[in-house]
């Protein structure tokens, strides 16, 4: 079976659309349409369902959907393999996304360390929030992701890595800073959120609402999207927010930022890393879990 119909098949599954998958292959739209022809030929059934706005797979479509993407994911390593069995060196691109808490220090540093060892290797990072990174793990767009906060879908497995305490920001002269304050504090001040499905935001919800207090009851006026967001907005004085220390180790050190916590709750999350179930992981991908592994401990 000729892989090229395997990977211009799974591009149009996953972009559902002939034109967008025609983008992503970088080959012109009917040159996708003819190898999706040759391969129902090939296979004797319809893989594809054109008639509606998107197009989607078949029932047949989606069998072999799962099992193109295998198909090409070992061809993919396998000449990577065979290009590094003479050296043994890592090359290649090493895709990897991360959440804002751990992408904005822990991440960065750790590939950066990382990647001096390896010259030859190129790394990827992407930033987004919790949600967005699993998602591109599920898809198959990264191989791994570091988020966090665990959400459990089928086909993914969470990997603890490390501990990540969370802390009330304030501005230097705040006063909260360097203290302990009581939770009916927190009412009456100015609060900061993150969007939906950040991953700091959905451990402090929980853990407020252990506590008997609601998010939505310190009416916070303003949602600024991810953790530098928000964090610039307290650092100017605008507010106060829940946050992750790693995220502000830097701002602490310097005094732009202080940090403050709150009598009966603990806020606190497990950093995962998070990768497609069943994924044949490349060896740039082991390598780089094993080098965070031992750093992190």
């Amino acid at each position: 079976m000729d892989t090229r119909q395997l990977a211009a098949f799974v591009a149009v599954v996953e972009k559902k659309s002939f034109s967008q998958a025609a983008e992503r292959l970088g080959v012109t739209q009917p040159a996708v349409s003819l190898q999706i022809r040759s391969l129902e030929e090939r296979l004797g059934c319809q893989l594809l369902d054109r008639s509606g706005r998107r197009v989607e797979p078949t029932e047949a479509g989606r069998v072999l959907y799962r099992k193109a993407q295998r198909i090409l994911q070992l061809e993919d390593q396998l000449s990577e393999e065979l290009a590094q069995e003479e050296t043994g060196e890592l090359r290649g691109t090493l895709s990897i996304g991360a959440s804002t808490g751990p992408g904005g220090h822990l991440v960065p540093l750790l590939l950066c360390e990382f990647q001096r060892g390896h010259p030859d290797l190129r790394v990827s990072l992407v930033i987004a929030d919790t949600h967005r990174v699993v998602e591109q793990v599920a898809a198959r767009e990264l191989e791994l992701g570091v988020v966090g906060a665990l959400r459990r879908q089928r086909g993914l497995e969470f990997e603890p890595l490390a501990h990540d305490e969370i802390v009330l920001a304030v501005p230097p002269g705040h006063p909260f800073a360097g203290k302990q304050i009581p939770l009916e504090r927190l009412r009456g001040e100015p609060h900061i959120v993150m969007q939906e499905g950040a991953g700091v935001r959905d451990v402090v919800e929980e853990e407020l609402r252990d506590a008997g207090l609601r998010i939505r009851e310190l009416e916070p006026k303003l949602e600024l999207g991810l953790q530098e967001s928000v964090k610039s907005a307290v650092t100017a004085g605008y507010g106060v927010t829940f946050i992750s220390r790693t995220a502000i180790e830097g701002e602490l050190a310097a005094g732009t930022l202080a940090a403050a916590r709150v009598t009966g709750i603990e806020p606190a999350r497990q950093i995962y890393v998070v990768r497609a179930s069943g994924r044949v992981a490349t060896r740039a991908a082991d390598a780089f879990l094993r080098f965070a592994r031992d750093r992190v401990a």
